[in-house]
């Protein structure tokens, strides 16, 4: 598989530390960004800015080029559909929707990839989540487990929490949207269901510290992902979904009513943004963890906890490192090793795994474990 000229499109406050590393690793890099000012302030004026418009963009692009969509999702069709024109690879952090997988034999046809979920998360959970089933298959035999639980919680906050227990790196709309989304996860081996991910609040203990925590759209299709079909059958409880901060749903429940009340999403996100966006000298903080927790005649047989927990300046935030560092690792990935061509989520192969750990772990982005 051949992968030639990265173009990137998108600079928006996840994109920086990314664009940057392939810029100073020589890599041929194009960036695109319908504001070309706003992508130059943001990258330090360090590389030239192509404007995006899409006519431009199809004539620039080359058989074998990988083109790396930070655009909203949205909008990843009509890329996908671009990139198989142009016969072009295709990467993104955002989720993989089920309308892709018509595209999936074009993209075989021309020897291509179109990868998803590539980022902190959907992405590190990803890979955290493969790298422990890994690690318990080669320790533990199929029939000395009867109960499998995995547990996958993210989320984004102050360093310093605030009174709202929350603040904003960009548009709330994305996170009143995910609150507004349903959601699906297992429960004593039940699928259970929510309208709203926010009426599932509960309680977490991690680390000595108390967190809130609710889940995260439908977390069923991603079984197939972590685990063979021997353990299937197996899983007790398994839900990724969301970290906040002890006290968070107090100090939103006004936002809850209006979400009940199926208020203007847009508005309340501009005023959200004005009383609660990170000021410069502020820090974000990225919890991220995997639990994988199984039993034998109610006995526990295996408990092992992945986890990063990184802070940084908002000005080149935890959140945009472990998002576009995680992109340019999972391109180096196939750079160096190459794959079968189809559509897919981020790599499960265990050395693929481990080279991207092992790349955040180099960027200073640190797998822990309990």
């Amino acid at each position: 598989m051949i992968f030639n000229k990265i173009h990137w499109l998108g600079v928006g406050l996840s994109s920086p530390p990314g664009v940057l590393y392939l810029h100073e690793k020589g890599h041929d890099l194009e960036v695109w960004n319908r504001s070309v000012d706003k992508a130059s302030k943001l990258l330090n004026n360090r590389l030239t800015i192509n404007h995006l418009n899409f006519d431009d963009l199809k004539k620039n692009l080359k058989a074998n080029d990988i083109i790396v969509s930070m655009l909203p999702a949205s909008m990843h069709y009509d890329v996908a559909k671009l990139a198989i024109y142009k016969k072009c690879h295709l990467i993104t952090s955002s989720y993989f929707d089920n309308k892709y997988a018509e595209l999936e034999t074009q993209f075989i046809k021309n020897n291509c990839l179109f990868l998803n979920e590539t980022g902190l998360d959907p992405g590190i959970d990803h890979l955290l989540s493969h790298k422990l089933f890994h690690q318990f298959k080669k320790s533990i035999s199929p029939s000395l487990v009867d109960e499998i639980s995995i547990l996958s919680m993210c989320g984004g906050f102050p360093h310093i929490p605030n009174k709202f227990k929350y603040k904003f790196s960009w548009s709330p709309l994305g996170v009143l949207r995910a609150l507004n989304t349903p959601c699906k996860f297992i429960k004593n081996y039940k699928e259970e269901t929510s309208d709203k991910a926010f009426r599932q609040i509960s309680k977490m203990n991690f680390n000595g510290e108390e967190f809130e925590i609710y889940p995260n759209r439908d977390s069923t299709p991603y079984l197939d992902e972590y685990l063979s079909k021997e353990y299937i059958g197996k899983v007790k409880n398994f839900q990724r979904g969301t970290i906040r901060l002890k006290g968070w749903s107090k100090e939103w429940n006004k936002i809850f009513l209006m979400l009940d009340e199926n208020s203007n999403l847009e508005k309340i996100s501009s005023e959200l943004w004005d009383k609660n966006k990170y000021q410069t000298n502020e820090k974000d903080r990225i919890l991220l963890f995997v639990r994988f927790f199984a039993k034998y005649q109610n006995k526990i047989v295996y408990d092992k906890t992945l986890y990063i927990d990184e802070s940084r300046n908002i000005e080149n935030s935890a959140m945009s490192q472990c998002v576009s560092l995680t992109m340019v690792s999972v391109i180096e990935c196939l750079i160096k090793n190459n794959t079968n061509p189809g559509i897919s989520r981020i790599f499960n192969e265990i050395n693929r795994v481990d080279f991207i750990l092992d790349k955040l772990n180099n960027f200073g982005i640190k797998i822990k474990e309990i």
